[in-house]
């Protein structure tokens, strides 16, 4: 593998009512197999799949690992009062020495917003506010008048300056026109196929030089990852995730049922070792990405059979 990929990965294992451990254990197995980070999700109402609280989660692990960059994949700001999440974004940066990478999101179902007694249309007006909001107390601005010292500053701050790095997830044209215009680098759904991301990268890239000019920014990318060496394991992977995207085409969003029909190539990787070194080579040098988050819970993959994916994912972010 080309040098300078960072490949981080999400949780193979989780349950929203399972000791901390859970999750502390598989961090510690990325950080020991030297992979770049660990990321979480935000999730509301999904039964066992919740995660409402994706900060609150990753402060545990990064109170139990030193080295593993800790992330969010679409932290949802238009549900949230923006000094609350600048307090508590500072705290957990502080807490794990600077290693939080931080992924922020809109949010898109109804539900969501209906339960918190929000307009859906307000959501990326509140979003693009929130983020202002946060950038000015993160710089040591005040935060609100104060009639006895003049004004109230955040404390504490980032470890990182000018605060930790922001990503933004992005589902559609105005998200990505969104994004760009505000310097952030774009995640993508793990689902988008191939060419779609070509033409998303293009249009993000767009924005961004249309606002700020020729920046350099990350280029991440989401995608389901699972090298094995045994071909009936590989077999089994590919028709669990082929059930999974049939269960998703039924979903009621038009969007995701038109992306869940594509073929399994044009979103995971599944393969030998080398065939998925040659997949993420080609991001690579097609796309210009340059941090991978592996999605590494796969259906019809047991535990050992996970575990050797790992290994054989972190040979490749070592260059081995």
């Amino acid at each position: 593998m080309e040098p300078g990929l960072e490949i981080g990965i999400t949780p193979w294992r989780y349950d929203a009512a399972a000791p901390a451990s859970l999750l502390v254990e598989q961090a510690r197995r990325a950080e020991s197999l030297g992979l770049h980070s660990f990321w979480l999700p935000e999730s509301h109402f999904a039964g066992p799949g919740s995660n409402p609280t994706p900060l609150l989660l990753l402060s545990a692990i990064a109170a139990c690992t030193t080295r593993l960059r800790v992330a969010t994949t679409s932290y949802l700001l238009p549900v949230r009062h923006p000094i609350q999440v600048a307090e508590e974004v500072a705290v957990l940066d502080c807490l794990s020495g600077g290693r939080l990478i931080l992924g922020v999101g809109r949010g898109f179902r109804p539900a969501l917003f209906a339960a918190y007694d929000l307009d859906v249309a307000e959501k990326r007006d509140r979003f693009e506010s929130a983020l202002a909001i946060m950038r000015e107390a993160w710089d040591g601005k005040p935060v609100a008048s104060d009639a006895s010292s003049g004004g109230v500053i955040l404390s504490p701050l980032p470890i990182q300056q000018p605060h930790p790095p922001i990503w933004a997830a992005a589902f559609g044209p105005k998200a990505l026109a969104l994004s760009g215009r505000l310097g952030l680098p774009y995640l993508c759904s793990p689902i988008e196929p191939f060419e779609r991301l070509r033409a998303n990268y293009a249009a993000h890239r767009e924005a961004v030089v249309a606002a700020h000019g020729e920046i350099e920014l990350p280029v991440p990318v989401m995608r389901t990852v699972f090298a094995h060496e045994v071909g009936t394991v590989r077999d089994r992977v590919r028709e669990g995730l082929t059930r999974q995207a049939r269960a998703m085409a039924s979903t009621a969003s038009a969007q995701v049922r038109r992306l869940a029909a594509t073929e399994l190539e044009d979103w995971a990787l599944v393969g030998e070792p080398a065939e998925v070194r040659d997949g993420i080579a080609r991001y690579r040098e097609e796309l210009g990405v340059t941090h991978l988050v592996a999605r590494t819970q796969i259906p019809g993959a047991d535990e050992a059979d996970t575990l050797a994916a790992l290994e054989h994912l972190a040979a490749l972010s070592s260059g081995a």
